[in-house]
Order: C-alpha cells, then sequence, then structure tokens
C-alpha cells in the first residue's frame, strides 16, 4: 500500500496557504519529497512504514523496491526544498504532520545502516524544523485539543516524545512531559461513552492514556489510570462506506485503538484491557483488504505501527 501511493501525486488534497499567485503550484512542485499518498502528512508517515518495514523485515520481498522509493525522495535536493516550503508556513501540518516527520528521523536513527544513516543525514533539516515547531508551540498552547483527527495533541505528543527519547533530545522530552502533565494529568472520568465521533481515527481518551504510561513512574500511572478509566469496554467500531475519506477513518480507528490498548496494558496489565486490544487488532487488520484508496493511502501506517510494536518497547 505505501509503494503505491509514495509517488502517487494524483488525488491530492494539499492544505496549502497561498501567499501569491507564485504559489498556485502542483503538489510535487509544492513539496517535491512528499507529494504523494493523497496528502503529506500520510506521504511522510508512508516513508516512515517503508523504513520501519526495512528495518525490521530487511530479507522481505519489498525491500529492495522499498529502499529504491527511500532513496528516490530522500535526496538533498528535496528535503532542502521540503525544508524551505515548511519554514515560510510555521503552522503548517502541526501538529500530526511534524510528528510523524519526528517518527521518521527516529526510524532512521536506530537503523544500523550505511544508505539508511546517508538518509538520516538529509532528513535533519526538516527534522530541526519540526522539532523547533514543537519547542516554541508547547509552551504557548493553553488547552489540549482532543479532537479524534490529526489536531489532537494527545497522539502526536506520544511521536514526539518516543522521538526525543530515542535520539537524546533532552530538552524537547522535558518540555513534552511538563506540557501532558499539565494537559492531562488532574484528568479523571473520561467521557467515553461519547466516543467515538463519526469521523474518529483516534480515541482521545485512549489516546491521552498511552502518552502518559510513556510519561509517569508506574505506580503514579496506575493510580491516574484507575481515576481516569477505571474499568471501562470498548468493542470494535464498524465503518459504513469503506470509499468515503471521512467514514473510513473508523477503521483506522480499530487498529490505533488496539495499539494504544497494547500500550496502556504494557504500563497497567490487565487481561481485560489485552482482550479488547486483541479485539480490536482482529478487526483492524481483517479490514485491509477491502480497502479503496481513501483508506489505504494510510491505514497502512497504521497497520504497521500496530504488528510491529512502535512505541513499546523500541
Amino acid at each position: 500500500m505505501a509503494l503505491a501511493c509514495v509517488h502517487r501525486e494524483y488525488p491530492n488534497r494539499i492544505g496549502h496557504l497561498l501567499e501569491s499567485d507564485a504559489d498556485a503550484l502542483s503538489p510535487r512542485r509544492l513539496t517535491p519529497a512528499f507529494y504523494g499518498c493523497f496528502d503529506w502528512h500520510s506521504a511522510v508517515h508512508a516513508h516512515w512504514l517503508l523504513a520501519r518495514l526495512c528495518r525490521t523485515e530487511p530479507d522481505s520481498d519489498y525491500a529492495t523496491e522499498a529502499r529504491a522509493a527511500l532513496e528516490r525522495t530522500l535526496t538533498l535536493e528535496n528535503i532542502a526544498a521540503e525544508h524551505r516550503y515548511v519554514a515560510r508556513r510555521p503552522a503548517f501540518e502541526r501538529p500530526y504532520g511534524m510528528a510523524w516527520v519526528l517518527q521518521l528521523a527516529a526510524e532512521l536513527h536506530e537503523w544500523n545502516d550505511p544508505e539508511a544513516r546517508g538518509w538520516r543525514d538529509v532528513l535533519r533539516p526538516l527534522e530541526h524544523h519540526a522539532a523547533g515547531v514543537f519547542a516554541d508551540w508547547l509552551p504557548k498552547l493553553s488547552h489540549p485539543i482532543r479532537s479524534g483527527t490529526h489536531d489532537q495533541t494527545a497522539f502526536s505528543l506520544g511521536l514526539v516524545h518516543d522521538w526525543a527519547r530515542i535520539t537524546g533530545a533532552s530538552s524537547l522530552a522535558s518540555l513534552v512531559e511538563r506540557r501532558s502533565i499539565a494537559f492531562y494529568g488532574a484528568d479523571r472520568d473520561a467521557p467515553l461513552a461519547y466516543e467515538p465521533s463519526g469521523h474518529d481515527f483516534l480515541s482521545p481518551s485512549l489516546a491521552e492514556a498511552d502518552l502518559l504510561r510513556r510519561i509517569l513512574p508506574r505506580d503514579a500511572y496506575g493510580k491516574w489510570f484507575a481515576e481516569f478509566l477505571g474499568a471501562f469496554a470498548l468493542n470494535p467500531v464498524t465503518v459504513a462506506d469503506q470509499d468515503d475519506g471521512h467514514l473510513v477513518h473508523l477503521a483506522g480507528l480499530n487498529v490505533s485503538r488496539a495499539w494504544m490498548l497494547d500500550g496502556i496494558a504494557s504500563a497497567a496489565p490487565s487481561d481485560r484491557i489485552s482482550a479488547m486490544a486483541a479485539r480490536h487488532r482482529a478487526a483492524g487488520l481483517a479490514g485491509l483488504d477491502d480497502l479503496g484508496y481513501a483508506g489505504a493511502h494510510w491505514i497502512a501506517t497504521f497497520a504497521g505501527y500496530l504488528v510491529t510494536g512502535r512505541g513499546l518497547s523500541d
């Protein structure tokens, strides 16, 4: 799925601030690295998926083609153009897309491979920009964003914290920890009865629980979790229309719930939560074969994040 979209320019939905007629350009000319996969953030995380699977499955049948795709994208010229574009638009793809930039950098950082080290060096200007976006924005963000889509802060801060831990970016890690506790540390009685919204692909409640298990000591997390979620129950959701770009978000929700429940269970062990995770995993992965492009261009990443255990042990 990722190989089919990373260099597919159309259809394309761009979130693009025009400052003059000169900015009315095709996706490939605006962002020559991440122009595929229907939108910018999906292109970024599809490249993460290629890197992730090449690193974890280096002898797979797709590894050669995936490496070639990474080599085609991650060039000095392409990333320099991406950096010029985002530097002019500091709120572009904040927080979701910028968090995935950092996750891509983290994957390349951990990949002990000569080509990957070269791609990691190429990506550094965009990585530094993304880190700077969070360093500038988080102190000014007065309240968390509790949506079930791209603007949500909890999921993105989990990705950012993982990048900071992996790469040794202690200053940003500390900032994420402070702001996460300020945003969520006093939360009680999660409103799970109001989830999901009709276009959700992330659970607001589970995402903050999955974020804080990265940050709080285990005993403190257990106490917080008991007061926040307690004896909750969730069942997988169904998708009415796989070809509707918004309704198909619910197919991804089953997958993201599964990995968030796995994350929660890693810090607050529970057979009940693990069983919930397994049900969501089965439902989410079973739906992959029925996806049209509206879902396939992004849910592949979610499936890869789940089945490789990203965010858990590495």
